[in-house]
């Protein structure tokens, strides 16, 4: 099953504006995700609501994510 994810990357200073992802698994909408310079945002599908997540707390909970993944150099 793969994921199709899609972003949305605006035309001024990424400092200043957020990213926004969509994720998509089979044509149907898992959720968007916004990334910005001070957390990550979570929207599930059909919510206006949103499980926001700072960077450091998102570091702790990627340090406890049991699988790990190698850099690919680029």
């Amino acid at each position: 099953m793969k994921h199709q994810v899609t972003f949305d990357i605006p035309t001024r200073d990424l400092g200043k504006a957020d990213i926004h992802f969509t994720v998509k698994v089979d044509g149907e909408t898992l959720g968007k995700l916004e990334v910005s310079r001070g957390a990550l945002v979570w929207y599930p599908k059909d919510t206006t609501y949103g499980h926001k997540v700072g960077w450091a707390q998102f570091n702790g909970l990627m340090k406890k994510y049991p699988k790990l993944e190698r850099r690919k150099k680029k």
